[in-house]
């Protein structure tokens, strides 16, 4: 089974059993997903779909902070539990040296040699880890190495 077909089959479920954090969660993942098969123009690979559902995630953190800042628990209680959601579709995320040892394996392949070779390299390694790591994460991890930090 593909993963918007299980998407899809889990709202159904989650419509059947009155879950209300699962149907707004995976609704909004699926019209997400909608809108990005509209814009490619055609069905999307699992990795897109990885993609999409790794940056409604993102919303979902970046939502929490915010809430949080505004003193709004309502908020950060239904956007966590539609994060918990979302999180079970997708792959285990990468700890920080998993990202650091493929980091030096990209910049090993294109040769990078300083910071101004991270256009080189982050594309590349973005590629290879959407949805297995956070964008920042590994943007912070690149800088470190191409920078002689680390």
């Amino acid at each position: 089974m593909s993963l918007k077909e299980r998407l899809n089959s889990d709202l159904r479920e989650g419509l059947r059993r009155g879950e209300e954090h699962r149907k707004a969660a995976l609704r909004m993942v699926l019209a997400a997903l909608h809108n990005a098969e509209i814009e490619a123009g055609g069905d999307l690979d699992e990795g897109a779909i990885l993609g999409v559902l790794a940056k409604e995630a993102k919303q979902r953190r970046e939502s929490i902070e915010e809430f949080r800042k505004g003193g709004r628990q309502d908020l950060v209680a239904r956007e966590e539990a539609q994060l918990a959601v979302i999180r079970q579709y997708l792959p285990q995320q990468m700890s920080r040296e998993e990202i650091v040892e493929a980091a030096r394996t990209v910049i090993t392949e294109v040769g990078a040699r300083g910071p101004g070779d991270k256009g080189k390299v982050m594309p590349a390694l973005m590629d290879q880890l959407r949805g297995r790591a956070d964008g920042r994460e590994i943007n912070a991890v690149v800088t470190e190495l191409l920078s002689g930090s680390a």
